[in-house]
């Protein structure tokens, strides 16, 4: 039982995605124990076996595919503050002061996981940008620059309000923007190369990780969770469920209605040339995003290829996948003009996932403190995903440093069978006021 048609869950939606993988792993050849069991080999599942492996502890990865084959190796290589639907305001409103500083304080922890993670185990993983760049699609937006840098700085995070004269000094201009503001945390990276580095960094570590591996069942007897696969069992004291928007409704049942997968379209053009970067305006290596509910994201690479990406989606069949495509297109050649006619070699799609909450979610399944969930990031699951699966790890190790944000209990969407719905309403909306 999944949100989505059967074609999510196939090769076809990664096809002709820009990031390369390492499909040489094991299945597993069957029944064996461990002390923890991980089901999903993403951002989440290998962190938290990486961290598990170097403390000694027996762990098996379960991926239903290859690493790094869901949403670790489809997005946009955004390693950047983020992991909830909630500003800083809005958490300080739900959870008080204190905890949104704690939560504001795990994304910056979580962008420093990630560089360390790459720096210590020496990945090829393309590393640039300094920071990001929120750009106004709207003058309204610009106008509200100044307000947001403040509330950011007071969380100790610099930033810098730009105006269209910086924008082009930058080498940001040429896309129309009003104005811009650079945060000045994060970096962008090849996302693929970091799935195929922390997992060869965890099973250098000792963790054993499987692949073509799916779990279909899971139960529990005295002392242990019972996981099924195809070819064989794994019986763990502990598990960790790391499948995020991959996930189903009913393996485990608990998970019914409990997360929302949204697609996210992404192109990528062959190498511009110097003189194609100048005539649209663009030379920048800082990664960008506007404005819109909807909103756009996008990069130049260090190769000089450009990366671009949307939202608004709605079904995975093969035509709708189609007219999703084709209106990324549409988007990109509008936004960069001086690049319409530009070969785009690379188009692929995957899910970020929510949560009925809008923010991520640690904790245990079903009340029970030896098997956990670590989940929802809401597009920001480069950084936030692999610190949720480092800090799961340290929860079976029996270190708490979850952030109280996310120890929030996850409730249900109402009427989970048609949760999807929710998009095909609110995206229209989103789309007019994008408008305004």
């Amino acid at each position: 039982m999944r949100p989505y048609e059967p074609r999510a869950y196939t090769d076809a939606p990664r096809a002709h995605c820009g990031w390369a993988l390492d499909t040489d792993w094991p299945v597993l050849p069957g029944n064996r124990e461990a002390e923890v069991a991980i089901i999903g080999a993403g951002y989440t599942g290998l962190n938290a076996a990486l961290t598990l492996a170097e403390a000694g502890v027996d762990v098996v990865v379960l991926e239903a595919q290859a690493p790094g084959w869901g949403a670790s190796g489809r997005n946009g290589g955004f390693c950047c503050l983020g992991g909830s639907l909630l500003d800083p305001e809005g958490l300080t409103k739900r959870f008080g002061d204190a905890a949104a500083r704690g939560f504001v304080a795990a994304e910056r922890a979580a962008i420093a996981h990630v560089a360390d993670r790459i720096d210590h185990h020496d990945m090829d993983a393309q590393r640039h940008s300094d920071g990001e760049v929120m750009l106004a699609h709207r003058p309204r937006h610009a106008r509200g620059f100044a307000d947001e840098a403040k509330t950011l700085a007071s969380h100790g995070i610099a930033t810098e309000v730009l105006g269209k004269p910086d924008l082009e000094r930058l080498g940001l201009g040429g896309p129309g923007f009003f104005g811009g503001l650079h945060i000045k945390k994060g970096f962008a990276l090849d996302a693929g190369a970091y799935a195929v580095g922390i997992a060869h960094a965890a099973r250098a570590a000792g963790a054993n990780i499987f692949a073509q591996s799916p779990v279909t069942g899971i139960a529990k007897d005295a002392a242990h969770h019972v996981l099924t696969t195809p070819r064989g069992t794994v019986r763990a004291k502990h598990m960790i469920l790391a499948t995020n928007g991959y996930s189903t409704d009913d393996v485990p049942r608990w998970l019914r209605g409990r997360f929302l997968p949204v697609q996210s379209n992404v192109l990528m053009t062959r190498p511009l040339t110097a003189g194609e970067q100048a005539a649209q305006g663009w030379t920048s290596d800082l990664m960008a995003y506007d404005t819109r509910n909807l909103l756009h994201y996008f990069r130049l690479m260090p190769d000089c290829r450009f990366l671009f990406g949307m939202r608004g989606g709605i079904s995975a069949s093969t035509a709708a996948e189609a007219r999703a495509t084709a209106r990324m297109k549409r988007h990109f050649a509008h936004m960069f003009p001086a690049w319409r006619d530009i070969e785009i070699p690379h188009t692929w799609s995957g899910f970020v996932n929510f949560s009925p909450n809008l923010t991520p979610y640690l904790g245990p399944i079903d009340e029970d403190p030896t098997a956990l969930a670590a989940m929802a990031y809401h597009g920001n699951g480069v950084a936030m995903g692999s610190f949720a699966g480092h800090l799961a790890a340290k929860l079976v190790l029996g270190e708490d440093k979850r952030p109280e944000v996310m120890r929030k209990p996850l409730t249900r969407f109402p009427l989970p069978p048609l949760r999807r719905n929710l998009l095909r309403l609110s995206y229209p909306f989103a789309t007019l006021f994008d408008l305004i």
